[in-house]
């Protein structure tokens, strides 16, 4: 997903003078391409993302669209107060990037897991807060995101993200994407994790639940009515996300259920608790956390046969 970002911005980049690149030391091997074919409009200021955030305003202010790049937990915490101070409360175009989401930097240990980065970007209302579950929708999302109104954070997948099977790259503001039809309870996924979802509703299949996959990568800060007509048709919903359970997906899916009278029960599956000090690869914490196909399955199993 990271290749796919740094390839839609160089190409967009080509044709609009507006896009800039900043990042704070990080990202080699990866960000090297838009520098070269952009050299004036890449920026490493070092690490500092608090200053790169301010920076960015900046920029914003003479006319630019600056895309700030860095690892999702130093980019939604070490600048929030900049990005909200800045971006946020003047209504710039700031596009904050968070790089790897959830376990996706899994063997660094729990300073590196982004697991409130979502929950906390959906606080500012003026604040666009974007996941996509895969490369092209990667691409879809950097496209849409040129010429949006205000600020935005986007939660990018560290690498080695798979397309996922149905969704094409679609993707709108509001929307939920559809990836697998299913009646009985639908497993509403973002990011990247989708994938496990998918694993989800193969094994509930096989013993007889008809589970339906929704990819809803636009987190907004109040439902949407796209939201509210897909959850009303499911008597059952599951939310999946790499993050922790309050303040992301499922809260808006459950402030939606809540204030609109929907008649859907609804599990969340998430982060619940203190992380404790381990890690490993991004499967292992996935699974330690009950974000694995099978546990999904399981929590829907459940959800199903109240």
């Amino acid at each position: 997903m990271r290749a796919a970002l740094i390839e839609e911005l160089i190409a967009l980049g080509a044709s609009d003078p507006r896009l800039v690149l900043l990042t704070g030391d990080l990202g080699w091997s990866v960000v090297e391409p838009f520098a070269e074919a952009h050299p004036k409009r890449f920026f490493n200021v070092g690490v500092a993302e608090a200053n790169m955030a301010s920076v960015a305003a900046g920029l914003a202010q003479e006319g630019f669209v600056p895309f700030i790049y860095s690892i999702a937990t130093f980019s939604s915490m070490r600048c929030y107060e900049q990005v909200r101070n800045g971006a946020v409360l003047q209504g710039l175009p700031v596009r904050v990037i968070g790089i790897g989401g959830g376990y996706a930097y899994g063997h660094a240990g729990p300073t590196h897991h982004a697991l409130e980065d979502l929950a906390i970007a959906r606080t500012q209302p003026g604040l666009t807060v974007i996941a996509p579950a895969d490369p092209a929708q990667t691409r879809s999302v950097v496209r849409a995101l040129v010429d949006l109104p205000g600020p935005a954070y986007l939660r990018i997948g560290k690498g080695g993200n798979a397309e996922v099977p149905g969704l094409l790259g679609r993707f709108a503001l509001g929307r939920p994407e559809i990836v697998r039809d299913g009646d009985q309870v639908l497993l509403l996924g973002t990011g990247s994790v989708v994938h496990e979802a998918l694993e989800a509703a193969d094994r509930l299949r096989e013993g007889g639940v008809r589970a339906a996959v929704g990819v809803l990568a636009h987190l907004g800060f109040a439902g949407s009515e796209e939201l509210a007509i897909l959850l009303s048709g499911f008597p059952a919903v599951v939310t999946v996300e790499e993050g922790y359970i309050c303040g992301g997906l499922g809260s808006l899916v459950g402030e939606a259920v809540a204030e609109r009278g929907l008649r859907c029960r609804l599990s969340r599956c998430g982060v619940q608790g203190v992380p404790g000090a381990r890690g490993g690869s991004e499967a292992y914490l996935r699974g330690q956390a009950g974000l694995d196909g099978p546990s999904i399955a399981d929590t829907a199993r459940r959800l199903v046969g109240e």
